[in-house]
């Protein structure tokens, strides 16, 4: 069944009055002309007007009916005592869409927004969007091209701005845009890692809330934080700044006034009053990198802070506000810490609804190429000296780069100290082969640490020097560790019991002292020499 088409409009007191005379067809009127388009049919019009215009509301009614019979006009009188007055308008168009009842099973709802002031306007868009007013939004115009200069044209626009093909590439453009300035415009190729930037994207535009990130050093939280603020600052989303506290770096009596400040005299030293980090932030972000070395006390104010905007600095008993976007940052395991009494369960309950892990470079070797190029350009950039690889030698990096023997402990810091250091030492601005094995070679000594020697602590009681030499690494640990084990037990029984706590449940009958009996004599060890010390 089609539906019947209901418009809402405003009578035009300046548009819609032309007089009473012949000539006034001859003239664009928007509700006439809503009205008299030849592939469009208005049902029924709700014309809303002011008690004063009566008799231009009912002679606009006469003169629909005659150009659209099928057109049945309904006049409703709405007074507004000031129609550029955004509180009343809108209240007053509200209640009237309150009052009415809608039926969009059997009919489509327009709202004519040609006639009217802006704030009409304006409000008409708010309740159609809201779906206080079920429906979409239309509009009149003049058309110059058409003979009959009174009929115009309509456009009916739907909220629904993916349906607008250039309105969505603009749309998908401004969010492509704000992730690669995320990513600091690297290519980069994990779907994990873009899927994060994606999501960071949105949240860093449309929320408030606090943000933890979370990841191993070196994974780019300081970077990624900075990078968070500049894109709402680029979006005028804040006015204050940006303020990097390195959590790890305060200690003490210093550390809650370094946080929220102190009056002069608030302790001895304090000289003259400090505002401290969270009142610069004002306005701004402020990133706390390392936020699992806070102290409780300082996690208390700091819960107190992010929730209620105001905190009391030290030695003061007047509250100061502040409002700014929190970002944390972590390699820690903050569940753990809580279950160690280390962090405040309700402080991570207030920053957790923003979490994002970064990935480790070695978990992400496929964009180690662009990473590489990325920090080429900023050693060029900061020194203004551009240094090339030759083709050989950037062959041989990014394969070892992406390679197993590449640990990446320091993840991204260790990518840029590397470039950093090759572009430093390279002759005739040239990377060459030569200069990648010297490198690699340095790095691998930082990643890999000299062999350490094996722990004889257990066995030197119950092995000669000439039994040790004679053991491979691997069982003298082994060995080690069961001595170990042995020597905190009475019994055999008990301490294959600890040995075998996983293998034992999987025998129907476990025999643990005659396993590890078994196991000491391929040394020549015995359960008594054990128990004997």
């Amino acid at each position: 069944m089609k539906k019947n088409t209901i418009v809402v409009s405003l009578l035009g007191t300046q548009l819609d009055y032309v007089g009473k005379r012949a000539d006034r067809w001859e003239k664009w009127r928007p509700n006439v002309s809503l009205c008299s388009q030849e592939n469009f049919l208005v049902h029924h019009l709700h014309l809303l007007h002011d008690h004063h215009k009566n008799n231009l509301a009912s002679t606009i009614s006469e003169d629909i009916k005659s150009v659209s019979p099928e057109t049945t006009t309904h006049l409703h009188t709405i007074n507004f005592t000031d129609p550029w007055d955004f509180e009343e308008v809108y209240a007053k168009l509200f209640d009237w869409c309150q009052q009415q009842e809608f039926d969009t099973d059997n009919n489509d709802y327009l709202f004519h927004i040609t006639t009217g002031t802006h704030v009409v306007q304006i409000c008409s868009y708010l309740l159609t969007e809201s779906r206080h007013f079920p429906g979409r939004l239309i509009q009149t115009a003049p058309d110059s091209k058409n003979k009959n200069k009174s009929v115009g044209y309509v456009q009916i626009i739907d909220l629904d701005l993916s349906k607008y093909d250039q309105l969505a590439t603009r749309f998908d453009v401004e969010h492509l845009e704000g992730k690669e300035f995320l990513k600091d415009g690297i290519e980069t190729k994990n779907k994990a890692f873009n899927k994060l930037i994606t999501q960071i994207e949105k949240v860093a535009i449309r929320s408030h809330d606090p943000m933890l990130l979370t990841g191993p050093t070196g994974a780019g939280k300081s970077q990624l934080a900075t990078r968070i603020y500049q894109l709402k600052k680029k979006r005028s989303m804040l006015t204050g700044p940006l303020v990097s506290v390195n959590c790890a770096t305060l200690k003490g009596d210093n550390a809650m006034a370094a946080l929220f400040g102190h009056t002069k005299g608030a302790f001895t030293g304090a000289l003259k009053s400090r505002d401290g980090f969270l009142l610069t932030a004002h306005q701004g972000v402020l990133f706390l990198d390392e936020i699992g070395e806070l102290g409780l006390k300082e996690q208390a104010m700091l819960l107190h802070a992010i929730e209620n905007k105001t905190f009391h600095p030290v030695g003061s008993d007047t509250p100061v506000q502040s409002d700014f976007q929190l970002i944390a940052g972590t390699n820690r395991n903050l569940k753990q810490d809580i279950e160690k009494g280390l962090f405040r369960e309700d402080l991570l309950a207030r920053i957790n609804l923003w979490t994002y892990e970064l990935p480790a470079l070695k978990d992400r070797k496929e964009d180690i190429p662009a990473n590489v190029e990325y920090e080429m350009e900023r050693f060029a950039k900061n020194s203004g000296q551009r240094v090339q690889f030759n083709k050989e030698a950037k062959s041989a990096f990014i394969d070892f780069a992406t390679s197993a023997q590449a640990l990446w402990s320091g993840n991204f810091r260790d990518l840029s100290s590397a470039i950093t250091r090759l572009c430093t030492l390279a002759d005739s601005s040239r990377i060459t082969v030569d200069d990648v094995t010297d490198e690699i070679a340095r790095l691998k000594q930082s990643w890999y640490p000299v062999k350490p020697q094996t722990s004889t602590r257990h066995l030197d009681k119950y092995l000669s020097d000439n039994q040790l030499t004679q053991l491979d690494q691997f069982d003298a640990n082994q060995l080690n560790y069961v001595l170990g084990i042995c020597q905190q037990h009475s019994s055999m029984a008990s301490a294959g019991r600890e040995l075998f706590n996983v293998s034992r449940t999987m025998k129907s009958q476990p025999n643990d002292s005659s396993r590890l009996q078994k196991y000491l004599a391929k040394f020549g060890l015995k359960w008594k020499d054990i128990s004997s010390h």
